[in-house]
């Protein structure tokens, strides 16, 4: 039996970890990997990941773009090293927090707060998981807040992502709040004001009366966080969970991921007309259900006035 190499690290995650070989030509000392980074960095949070590119970042240095590639080779390992200075380290304060789900929680203001101050963090695709030190620190200090608790390993790491998600979706809706505000020169108080007009001029109660009701009890003018709502629930169940296993009940068994068809993944292209055809079916009973709604109601209208003269 031979033994497999392990793979070689990417070069993005090799210069992450500070295990690159370092570049044997350029610009002595006045360049580095660190600077360019930072250059980028500064460059993302003023205008955006759209104003990053590496001819860019090179103008901003002083430098043409060649010079560059000889330390980072690829955009794409740009912006992981870009992600990775962005997210820093966790902060030590959520130590003082007593108990895991304090100390989750304080894990999650602090990763909603790194969005706010670097919203294109969130235009960075995903991946995978980002092996790089400071993105391994932060799911370190989560998986750390639960040692304590009698969850298995998998659990803990489905809370961690749970936190780590709830945060990310936080993120986006307030970070698209505010460019929207940026861009409109609107207040995010008179943005949310804008938004509840328009809810309120195209929702009906006939085709959406559950979300009409939530609009008339004014939900989008309101000023409490849904998403911390959402974390402490979520929070709540896994609280009751632990409690279960401390009573020593058995563990709930992990579902599968959610996965597409084999046939859907391969773009087979009758099964992508069957489903444009179930689309354009589902198109029409909406239509055909709000005539229905629309012809009940006013022939409602003209019993009541018949009614009334009669």
């Amino acid at each position: 039996m031979t033994e497999t190499e392990p793979p070689e690290l990417p070069r993005g995650i090799a210069l992450a970890w500070g295990v690159a070989a370092d570049p044997q030509r350029g610009p002595k000392r006045e360049m580095s990997v660190e600077k360019i980074v930072d250059a980028a960095v500064e460059l993302a949070d003023a205008e955006g990941i759209g104003a990053v590119s590496m001819a860019a970042v090179a103008a901003k240095l002083g430098f043409t773009p060649m010079s560059l590639y000889r330390y980072v080779s690829a955009k794409d390992d740009l912006l992981l090293l870009m992600q990775e200075q962005a997210t820093g380290l966790p902060p030590e304060s959520h130590l003082e927090a007593d108990g895991w789900r304090d100390r989750l929680l304080a894990l999650y203001e602090e990763q909603v707060l790194l969005y706010l101050r670097h919203p294109w963090m969130l235009s960075v695709p995903i991946t995978g998981s980002p092996i790089t030190p400071n993105s391994s620190a932060w799911l370190d200090a989560s998986l750390a807040a639960l040692e304590s608790t009698p969850l298995s390993a998998d659990e803990r790491i489905s809370v961690a992502l749970a936190v780590t998600g709830d945060a990310r979706w936080c993120g986006i809706v307030q970070a698209g709040y505010t460019a929207q505000s940026r861009g409109s020169g609107l207040t995010p108080e008179e943005v949310a004001v804008r938004e509840a007009t328009l809810y309120d001029r195209v929702i009906t109660a006939d085709e959406f009366p559950a979300l009409r009701r939530a609009i008339e009890e004014d939900v989008f003018l309101s000023p409490a966080d849904p998403f911390r709502f959402g974390v402490e629930r979520m929070l709540d169940g896994v609280a009751a969970y632990i409690s279960t296993l401390d009573r020593g009940e058995p563990r709930d068994p992990a579902g599968e991921w959610v996965a597409l068809d084999p046939a859907e993944l391969a773009g087979d292209r009758r099964l992508r007309e069957a489903q444009k055809a179930v689309r354009e079916a589902e198109k029409m009973l909406r239509t055909a259900r709000k005539i229905e709604r629309q012809t009940l109601r006013e022939a409602g209208e003209r019993l009541a006035k018949a009614k009334k003269i009669g």
